[in-house]
């Protein structure tokens, strides 16, 4: 790995992650989760101060990237919630079967190296009645902007630390297995198009 990957590159997307629009997307989602929480892609912890107490029991952030997790430290030490970290890929989860209840997965099958597999553990760790809440963007169902997501895609991967513009969000969890409970689609006001598509929702294996 080299010196962007470890220091320039993660602090650039946790300042893109944070954004305050982006924050409030968040907040949408992340107070769902109840129970024992799974969260992929954990990074720097942007989604700890919307945990609610009353309703998770502890919430497991799974990163494979070190510097990532390294920038969320003051955060897990100020959590409202009992925080555990485990270094590894979403790939290959730490985690037994049926085990949590709620996943969390926000911007991060963009990033992750095999989308399919890592929904699919998530199908593994779930809970028969778990559920999985996110919040991602991906390829615009419009054709100008996905053909703009395709063009960009091969500058904004090396850029971003490798998040991917031109995966399809609903697409995927619905080929690994999942039905999509609820889901809304839009643009992420005051953002270029391409990079702000986002779907939002809850999805539980089918």
């Amino acid at each position: 790995m080299g010196f962007y990957e470890q220091h320039i590159g993660p602090r650039l997307v946790r300042c893109l992650c944070g954004m305050a629009d982006i924050s409030a997307e968040r907040e949408k989602v992340v107070p769902q989760a109840t129970g024992t929480v799974l969260e992929i892609g954990f990074g720097p912890g942007l989604n700890l101060p919307f945990y609610d107490p009353a309703r998770v029991t502890r919430v497991i952030g799974v990163d494979p990237n070190e510097p990532f997790l390294r920038l969320g430290e003051a955060q897990q030490r100020a959590a409202r919630v009992p925080v555990e970290i485990r270094q590894a890929p979403a790939e290959q989860l730490p985690l037994d079967a049926a085990s949590v209840d709620t996943a969390v997965v926000t911007f991060t099958l963009c990033s992750v190296q095999d989308p399919m597999q890592s929904l699919s553990e998530l199908g593994r760790v779930l809970r028969p009645r778990g559920q999985v809440l996110f919040l991602e963007h991906g390829l615009s169902h419009e054709e100008p902007v996905a053909r703009w997501q395709r063009r960009l895609n091969p500058w904004w991967k090396p850029l971003a630390v490798g998040c991917n513009l031109i995966r399809p969000v609903l697409g995927s969890f619905q080929a690994a297995g999942f039905r999509i409970g609820e889901c809304e689609e839009y643009y992420l006001p005051r953002t270029p198009r391409p990079m702000g598509f986002l779907s939002r929702g809850r999805a539980q294996p089918a």
